[in-house]
C-alpha cells in the first residue's frame, strides 16, 4: 500500500476548496429580469495555487517519522465583473463594463457599426426620395 503523503493531503484539501469556489455560476451569473429586460453579468475568474513542504530529520527522530514533515498551501481568488448579456425583444447585445476605448482608433471600431447603420439609412433615405421624384415625373408627363 502506498504511503500518503502530507503535502499531497494539503494540496488536495486546496484544490477541492478552488474547485468549490470556480463553478460556471460565478463565471456567467443568474439572470436578473426587469421590465421586460434580461441581464447576464459575466464575470472572469483568476485563482493562483502555491504549495510546498519537506520532510526533515534530527538526532532523534529519523525521516519518515510521525512528526517530520512541515509545510502549507494557499489559494487566492479573483472574481471581476467583465459585462452583461442584455436581452431585449429577442435581441442580444454584449455591454462592456470596461472603461471606454483610450485612443481614437479604438472608438472608431467600436462605433464603426452604429455608423455603418446611419449610412445605410441615409442611402435607403436618398433612394426613395429618387423613386419618389421619378414617380412624380412621369405623372408630370
Amino acid at each position: 500500500m502506498e504511503k500518503n503523503n502530507p503535502l499531497s493531503e494539503l494540496m488536495r484539501t486546496t484544490l477541492e476548496s478552488v474547485r468549490a469556489m470556480a463553478d460556471a455560476n460565478a463565471v456567467v451569473g443568474t439572470a436578473i429580469e426587469a421590465d421586460g429586460v434580461t441581464l447576464i453579468p459575466i464575470s472572469r475568474l483568476s485563482f493562483g495555487v502555491a504549495g510546498g513542504g519537506t520532510e526533515f530529520s534530527t538526532k532523534k527522530q529519523q525521516m519518515g517519522g510521525d512528526n517530520a514533515f512541515g509545510g502549507g498551501s494557499g489559494a487566492s481568488a479573483k472574481l471581476e465583473p467583465v459585462a452583461f448579456l442584455v436581452i431585449r425583444d429577442g435581441n442580444v447585445k454584449l455591454l462592456p463594463v470596461a472603461p471606454p476605448p483610450a485612443t481614437t482608433v479604438d472608438r472608431v471600431i467600436d462605433t464603426v457599426p452604429e455608423v455603418v447603420d446611419k449610412v445605410t439609412d441615409f442611402i435607403s433615405k436618398q433612394q426613395e426620395k429618387k423613386e419618389q421624384q421619378a414617380a412624380q415625373g412621369e405623372f408630370a408627363d
